[in-house]
């Protein structure tokens, strides 16, 4: 059986750090990932997907992510089940991280890593740069 998911996302706002009664870091934080273009979604649509990282990756990605700060991410992906005080039947979806790295450099203009559009990549990147942009 195989659990395992890779995203490629930008930060939708910074990251909550905070720490377990036994002081263990965990960090949640939110990415925003693009779906293709398709014929039959012309439109561009995005995901917006809850990840938790622990320990030095808490930590990690804490300290240096900003919003609009472009991640890779790799974990696996764990559902969460229970009932609401209503009686129904709910579910979170959220990515548990092994691996998180950031794929842009940090913003040094005083911008704080944010850009116009978080959607869109940093303005000292190009699609050239990009290696999973395909010709």
């Amino acid at each position: 059986m195989l659990n395992n998911v890779i995203l490629i996302g930008r930060l939708v706002r910074e990251p909550e750090l905070r720490y377990t009664p036994n002081g263990i870091a965990v960090t949640k934080f939110t990415l925003a990932c693009d779906r293709p273009k398709s014929s039959n979604r012309p439109k561009k649509e995005t995901d917006f997907i809850d990840c938790v990282a622990w320990r030095q990756q808490a930590e990690f990605t804490s300290n240096y992510g900003e919003k609009g700060r472009l991640l890779g991410v790799e974990g696996r992906l764990e559902v969460r089940s229970w009932a609401a005080q209503d009686g129904t039947k709910r579910r979170s979806y959220e990515v548990q991280t092994w691996r998180v790295q950031f794929l842009d450099k940090k913003r040094t203009d005083g911008s704080n890593g944010q850009h116009a559009d978080p959607m869109e990549p940093p303005g000292d990147l190009s699609e050239a740069d990009d290696p999973f942009v395909q010709a």
